[in-house]
């Protein structure tokens, strides 16, 4: 299975899923149709699907526009998000499995930024599409999901494979990591990922995808039970630690 990264909007990765074999093509949360279109006719490839992990419109904003021009296509999503996303046909529940070739991804309940929110992470790659639940450096806003719900699902994520490959849908790095040095200075492996981070960032070029085990070193939101984590928030417990912390990212510029 090769993935392509295409950005769409200001700052959002729309995944293209190609299998080169059967030279058939996927995509996970279409923002917009034409960067979509335009690899597909680039690639030679019919769409076979859309994998959406959540509701809100720059993920599934080119889901009818697409179908028009796939109508054979399947559009997947969570079965707490029946009705929020566009033509979406069928309801995916935790442990659900969806294939796309020789490729079997398993379905990850994974609320917190929604509460319907699932990602889809196909082991025998090692790839994690997971949305706006954690991203490079952070974890995705809390809009009608719960802080309880947003630390079990990174528990949940943080589990995998240090080697998964995450695939999250904004270009946010480098300033979840700016925030995340303000809580975690002292962290070496993440002084050494902002420089790394910046000059990639100077040269136009993606963050995306990350490593579950680089997140587990960096990003403050896999690392609340860690004791700077816990004197930068003055808590111990864990979910007021990831509270405070989500709380203060909210506020950060």
């Amino acid at each position: 299975m090769d993935i392509y990264r295409l950005p769409a909007l200001v700052d959002n990765y729309i995944f293209l899923l190609h299998d080169p074999e059967r030279n058939m093509a996927a995509v996970v949360d279409p923002a917009v149709p034409e960067p979509v279109l335009q690899k597909l006719k680039q690639l030679g490839a019919p769409l076979v699907a859309i994998f959406n992990t959540h509701h809100h419109a720059d993920h599934v904003g080119a889901n009818r526009s697409i179908l028009q021009k796939f109508p054979q296509i399947t559009i997947y999503g969570g079965e707490f998000d029946r009705g929020r996303i566009p033509e979406q046909q069928v309801f995916l529940k935790q442990g659900d499995r969806v294939k796309f070739g020789d490729c079997t991804a398993e379905v990850l309940f994974v609320p917190g930024h929604t509460y319907a929110h699932i990602a889809y992470y196909f082991a025998e790659s090692g790839d994690l599409f997971c949305g706006d639940t954690l991203f490079a450096g952070s974890c995705g806003r809390i809009f009608d999901g719960t802080p309880t719900q947003m630390l079990d699902s990174l528990s949940q994520l943080r589990a995998l494979p240090d080697e998964t490959r995450v695939w999250c849908a904004h270009e946010y790095t480098l300033n979840n990591l700016r925030f995340a040095l303000t809580v975690d200075g002292d962290n070496l492996d993440l002084q050494a990922r902002m420089v790394a981070v910046t000059a990639a960032r100077k040269n136009f070029e993606p963050t995306i995808p990350s490593t579950i085990g680089l997140e587990k070193q960096t990003n403050p939101f896999l690392r609340w039970d860690r004791t700077a984590l816990k004197s930068a928030t003055n808590y111990s417990d864990p979910l007021r630690v990831f509270t405070k912390l989500r709380g203060m990212k909210d506020i950060f510029h």
